[in-house]
């Protein structure tokens, strides 16, 4: 796919464009995620059409009262869908603008910095988004057809989703490499913070692995191999957002009464846990959490307790269930905990949205 072309007049070495690209270079230099640089320029690009359809073009003609004129801008706006942009989408964006800012302060390409002072949205505290029971997982994850290898993808991506609790990205960027099937666990290569982390995936999911690596991957995957584990029918990694849309479509197609898309498996599999008696501080870990925003201390665990955690309390950590009939922990004392976690989750929710929002 053709990139589209940098708005704004390139030829003026003082233009607001030029010093957004030496922005997204200084971020690359500082070797910040990728992940970030995508989410930054977008952002850019599309504050920098924002500023010359008003006659802006350059960085020290910005004042506060037209940034706060952006935010109104932001809160007002509306996706091809008629929905606005959540707050925390609004807020995610304006954070990168301050950012950009910030820097244009600290080079002296700006006396002073007029988004320092803006007021940030509030974030919602809401309760959480829909949650599948073990039976609505069930369902969900049985809509694949698993005649069509395509199909046998699907699946076994749902049953990593729901296993491990990974993220939408996380899952696009697993590697071959990255699971240990005789230790039953699974390797997350620079999650979100850029840290790698070891986590249990279970004798099911693993079981639907294999199937597809051996029955559907070597089929799609095209030399030389990268060693990318799911791949479209082009032989290129499935795209996060793809991700997205075909996870909600085989959520509809269950007829459950329930909106989603991938974060559902991830919220259900900690919910699901927590309801076993799981240790919160596992649950944590397992999800990639440092720390809850109530929380102060964290405590490691190491892998064979979180094997232990899992095995115990993942409604489908083995072909064949089983669940104790007591919880293997104890964790009324952590109620407050488990609600933070839960609330983490929500917030979560709303980042994923963060593509969904005006786009050049």
């Amino acid at each position: 796919m053709k990139e589209k072309p940098f708005p704004g007049n390139l030829n003026d070495p003082e233009g607001i464009a030029i010093w957004v690209r030496r922005f997204l270079e200084h971020q690359r230099v500082r070797h910040y995620a990728p992940t970030t640089i995508r989410a930054t320029e977008g952002h850019l690009r599309i504050f920098i059409e924002w500023a010359i359809d008003r006659g802006i073009h350059r960085p020290n003609e910005l004042t506060k009262p037209m940034l706060e004129a952006h935010q109104r801008w932001l809160f007002y706006y509306r996706k091809p869908s008629g929905k606005p942009l959540t707050y925390a989408t609004q807020r995610h964006r304006l954070q990168l603008l301050k950012g950009f800012f910030r820097w244009l302060a600290r080079e002296n390409v700006i006396l002073w910095n007029p988004a320092s002072e803006i007021e940030m949205p509030r974030l919602e505290r809401r309760l959480p988004k829909a949650i599948l029971s073990e039976r609505e997982v069930e369902m969900v994850i049985a809509q694949p057809d698993l005649s069509d290898p395509i199909g046998l993808r699907d699946r076994a991506m749902m049953e990593v989703l729901y296993s491990t609790g990974v993220r939408r990205a996380e899952l696009t960027r697993l590697s071959i490499y990255d699971v240990d099937a005789e230790r039953g666990t699974l390797t997350v290569r620079i999650g979100k913070g850029r840290k790698d982390r070891t986590i249990p995936i279970g004798e099911r999911a693993l079981h639907w692995l294999a199937r597809y690596n051996d029955e559907v991957r070597p089929s799609l995957v095209m030399l030389p191999d990268a060693g990318t584990t799911f791949l479209t029918e082009k032989g290129e990694p499935v795209d996060v957002n793809a991700l997205s849309m075909l996870m909600r479509r085989y959520i509809s197609r269950a007829k459950i009464a329930k909106d989603g898309s991938v974060h559902i498996f991830r919220h259900s599999m900690a919910t699901h846990l927590l309801d076993a008696g799981a240790d919160i501080r596992a649950i944590q870990e397992m999800l990639g959490h440092v720390q809850l925003n109530t929380t102060q201390i964290y405590t490691q665990v190491s892998i064979q307790r979180l094997k232990l955690v899992h095995d115990t309390c993942h409604p489908a950590a083995k072909l064949a269930p089983s669940r104790p009939t007591e919880p293997a922990v104890d964790h009324a004392e952590d109620a407050a905990d488990a609600a933070e976690l839960i609330d983490a989750l929500g917030s979560e929710d709303d980042e994923d949205e963060h593509d969904d929002g005006p786009s050049a």
